[in-house]
Parts: C-alpha cells; sequence; structure tokens
C-alpha cells in the first residue's frame, strides 16, 4: 500500500490557491517561489494521477478530486487554528492591548479590515489607534504609548529594542483631472510636475515618496497646496487646481468611475512600502504575530497593486 504524500502544508497551499486566484498571489501568501509552488501541486498531482485545477482558468476551476481535498481543508485547517490559538492562550495568556500608531492618511482603508479581522480570534486583546495622525509613530513605541507603529520607511540606523517586520509594496501614481494634457504621456518624469500645483497631505517632505524621491533628487520644487482630507485631495485634483499622487489601492474607486485621471510615475513606476515596527518584547507575543500575517494577506488579496514584501 503506497503511503499518501498529503500534508497540511498541501492543503494550506490549496486553500490559498483558492482564496488568491492565481499561482503567483498564492506563492506570495505562502511565502514560497512560484515554481516550489508549482512544484508541489505537480507533486501531489501527479501521486494522484489526476490534476487538481486548471492552469489556465481565470477565476481558476478546481477538479473534482481538487475540489474534495478542498473541503478537506475546509474542515481541518480552522480547527488546526483555533487550537494552535488556545495553545497559545495557555502558554503565554491572550490578553493585552493592542494599540497601533500610523503616519499614513491612507492607511485606515486597509487597516480596519485587518483589525476586524483580528477581532473574533482574539477577543480577549483590546484594540484601539492612537487617534490623530503620527510623524514619529516609532517614537510611541518608546513611550508605551502604542504597541505596533505601521511606517513607510525602515530607520536609518538601528532601533533600540524595536523589530521592523515587512508588511506589503504597492504602486503610487499620480493623479490628474481627466483630459489633462499629461494623460497623452506613457510616464511622467520630475520635469512634467515643475509646472503644477502638487496638492499633498500636510506633512513634512520626507514623509511624501513622490517629493523625497523624485522631484527633491531633480531639482524640481512646484507650487504647493495642502489638504488633510483624501477626498478633497481628490476634488481639488478633478476640478483642476492640481495635481496629486497616492497609493493605487486608496483611489481605485475614483478611477474607475472616472472622476480622475492616472499616471505612472517613473519608467517603472513609483513604489511605496509600509512596515509594521514592534517592541522587541512583544515580537514573538502570539496576537502580534497573528495581526501583522493578517495585515500583510488581508492586503494582498483585497488591494488593487500590492505585493507582499
Amino acid at each position: 500500500m503506497t503511503t499518501s504524500p498529503l500534508e497540511l502544508r498541501h492543503l494550506k497551499t490549496l486553500q490559498a490557491l483558492r482564496e488568491a486566484g492565481n499561482l503567483s498571489r498564492a506563492a506570495q501568501l505562502l511565502n514560497l517561489t512560484q515554481s516550489a509552488l508549482s512544484h508541489q501541486l505537480k507533486a501531489l498531482e501527479d501521486h494522484y494521477g489526476s490534476v487538481l485545477f486548471e492552469r489556465k482558468s481565470q477565476p481558476i476551476v478546481f477538479s473534482a478530486a481538487g475540489q474534495r481535498l478542498l473541503r478537506l481543508a475546509g474542515d481541518v485547517l480552522p480547527r488546526l487554528d483555533d487550537a494552535e490559538r488556545d495553545v497559545a492562550r495557555l502558554v503565554s495568556g491572550a490578553a493585552g492591548a493592542l494599540r497601533i500608531a500610523v503616519e499614513c492618511h491612507t492607511c485606515f482603508d486597509w487597516l480596519m479590515p485587518s483589525m476586524d479581522a483580528l477581532r473574533p480570534r482574539w477577543p480577549e486583546v483590546e484594540l484601539d489607534i492612537v487617534s490623530g495622525f503620527q510623524a514619529d509613530p516609532v517614537g510611541l513605541l518608546h513611550q508605551d504609548r502604542a504597541d505596533v507603529a505601521i511606517v513607510s520607511e525602515l530607520a536609518e540606523t538601528q532601533e533600540p529594542g524595536v523589530v521592523f517586520l515587512p508588511l506589503f509594496s504597492f504602486e503610487i501614481v499620480a493623479l490628474l483631472p481627466p483630459g489633462h494634457a499629461l494623460t497623452a504621456k506613457s510616464w511622467l518624469a520630475a520635469a512634467d510636475f515643475a509646472a503644477q500645483t502638487l496638492i499633498t497631505y500636510p506633512v513634512p517632505d520626507e514623509m511624501l515618496d513622490l517629493v523625497r524621491r523624485v522631484l527633491l533628487p531633480a531639482g524640481i520644487t512646484p507650487a504647493r497646496r495642502t489638504t488633510e482630507l483624501t477626498v478633497a485631495m481628490l476634488q481639488l485634483v478633478a476640478s483642476g487646481r492640481g495635481v496629486a499622487a497616492l497609493p493605487l489601492w486608496a483611489v481605485k474607486h475614483y478611477l474607475d468611475r472616472g472622476y480622475v485621471a492616472r499616471q505612472r510615475i517613473g519608467p517603472d513606476g513609483l513604489t511605496g512600502r509600509l512596515y509594521a515596527a514592534v517592541p522587541l518584547r512583544l515580537r514573538e507575543r502570539p496576537y502580534v504575530v497573528d495581526f501583522v500575517r493578517l495585515m500583510r494577506e488581508t492586503s494582498l488579496l483585497t488591494l488593487p497593486g500590492v505585493s507582499l514584501l
């Protein structure tokens, strides 16, 4: 009798494939290369003598054999997940507070769903967002006023007692009024912003990727206007008062409606990155580990133009 090669990792792989919708995003969820993921699935198919899903289907269509293994995954993996959290509660306790500080105005679009996903998993943990925009969220960790800080840049020097955990990267796009002359270009260079009014949040220039990484190195200093609200920024752009640069995932709804237009910044696009800064003393706390995982996975599965770091 041949021993079955089926392991928990295979069930997790099939479940990730169904959730992600394609091999590339499933590989990111599982922290595997796409080649390693394909090899794992092929070995499983060779054992059963049956394909598990249609390679060229969009969305992915699973075979009868694949659907049966997915039902097994649906039965087994939630019970395993529950048991692991119960053991974590017994060993290290689950009660506590998780105070989150953010430095980006648009973070709430993806942060709130991640918090919603964490609540039923760790009901004993008190979740809270440190009110207001924080110019130095990592400083709040040192003052014990926050437990997790969402930041867009790694510290240039090592922060004592703090670890930076990668979340995801995303495309930052230029936003223009519909029909603007710059929409005819293939992509925008720094010089294209010189004659425009740049609308930004009222934050230091070092916190604005477009300014810090594109305009300042090129010596471009366009006229400026600021606003606290994303929707106000989009209204100003739509009415021809200026241009802006925001994450694609934050403005996709407005782009789909044709409210504003977008352009790539640079020939390869402008990429932003987000990290979770956590005090070392909390790094291994089970609900903190779970929250970082949920932020990564929820964002990958729900936000356009996102890749895991």
